[in-house]
């Protein structure tokens, strides 16, 4: 057994990356079973600087607010602001206290200065403006869709004014009450004025796409693209709202179905725009179905890597990760027997692998423990082996 996992193992790098793979994909998502380690996401900068400089990739997308992320890119790509003022308001999940994640910034700046649009990376977050206390309030994405419909097109096509937004709103915090995440009845997901929010969404939406030719031509194609940022977190957050108020027992179910969906849908919208490396957790880019234990039981729903897959085919490629030890989170030498301690007993101390040809040396080897994948910890699960593409392993994760 031992012989056939050193087989499959390479170092990490991008060429071992693509060695996995039959051809360069469109997605290439990379998976982390933890959030909050430097070790892992300075491993991540090294292997985006690379697919930039060998394989054309042009866009990182990162699981962090997409609203907040247009900071971090109009940075990167115009140098709007300070690098400072782009890591403070740019992230999300307090993700902009991590040093690796400053450097990310730091570096893409650097890339682009002097470089014509074409050559020019990207910074994309994908997440909805959600954290696990609660949700934004629409408002912003609203009004800034309204906003660029307002200067584009005639007035009577718009289906509402400014104000009537603003009144249906009301004050922020009506959306954004942390206590409505486990108490149902303190969401105004399903009050009058977002019932009414959610169909002047629609509409909104619904315009820009049927003004489509003339907008293009009138503010750009990247003008258009935000603006279709814009509707598709407004009408996800609402209906993100909505769930929220939902009382029966499939409430957390959709309300995480419903976040990997805006996430899938960011992603086929990066897709779009050319090759992109995605990081998030592996169980939001997993080709199955996630599965989470939370307050009121476990819940399951599709994750955003397998809607996306579902469309993409060939053209989404999943590199999970797991790690041997990190010792800070209470994660310690791995049992022998099982995966990680499999993997462990390798001397390098970071590898990539053929995640199907491990699955075969391994078949039936057990998973050797399970942390809250809430906080700290969630290792990759060997099941899922056969549906990645290939599994890169961290022996030992420091702190700091």
């Amino acid at each position: 057994m031992a012989t056939d996992i050193k087989d499959a193992v390479r170092t990490v790098d991008a060429a071992a990356v693509m060695g996995l793979l039959p051809d360069r994909p469109r997605l290439l998502a990379l998976g982390e079973p933890t959030h909050g380690e430097d070790a892992l996401l300075l491993l991540r900068n090294e292997l985006f600087r690379q697919f930039v400089e060998q394989e054309g990739y042009r866009t990182i997308a990162i699981e962090s607010d997409c609203l907040m992320g247009l900071v971090v890119d109009d940075y990167v790509t115009s140098g709007t602001g300070t690098l400072d003022e782009a890591v403070e308001r740019g992230f999300s999940h307090a993700w902009g206290s991590l040093a690796a994640n400053r450097e990310l910034v730091r570096w893409m700046r650097a890339h682009n200065e002097g470089r014509p649009a074409s050559e020019r990376v990207r910074f994309a977050g994908f997440d909805g403006p959600l954290e696990i206390s609660g949700a934004a309030s629409p408002r912003q994405a609203l009004t800034a869709l309204h906003g660029y419909l307002s200067a584009g097109v005639d007035a009577e096509l718009l289906p509402c004014t400014a104000e009537t937004l603003d009144r249906l709103l009301g004050a922020d915090e009506r959306w954004t009450d942390p206590a409505a995440m486990t108490d149902p009845a303190r969401s105004v997901g399903r009050s009058a004025e977002a019932g009414r929010l959610r169909l002047l969404a629609d509409e909104l939406v619904a315009l820009l796409d049927t003004q489509t030719p003339h907008l293009i031509t009138a503010t750009g194609w990247d003008g258009w693209d935000r603006a279709r940022l814009y509707g598709r977190t407004a009408t996800g957050l609402l209906r993100y709202h909505h769930g929220m108020s939902d009382t029966s027992p499939a409430r957390m179910a959709r309300l995480c179905a419903s976040r990997d969906m805006m996430m899938a849908h960011n992603l086929l919208a990066v897709a779009a725009r050319g090759p992109a490396l995605v990081h998030a957790h592996n169980s939001h880019l997993q080709r199955e179905k996630s599965t989470m234990q939370m307050w009121q039981g476990p819940v399951e729903w599709w994750s955003a890597g397998a809607l996306v897959s579902a469309q993409l085919g060939a053209e989404y490629a999943f590199v999970a990760t797991a790690l041997g030890t990190i010792r800070h989170q209470g994660v310690g030498t791995p049992a022998p027997e099982t995966v990680e301690g499999a993997l462990y007993a390798l001397p390098d101390s970071r590898c990539v692998i053929d995640a199907p040809r491990l699955a075969t040396a391994l078949g039936g080897t057990p998973l050797g423990r399970r942390v809250s994948p809430w906080f700290g910890y969630a290792p990759f699960d060997p099941a899922h082996l056969e549906n990645s593409d290939g599994l890169v392993f961290v022996k030992d994760v420091p702190q700091g």
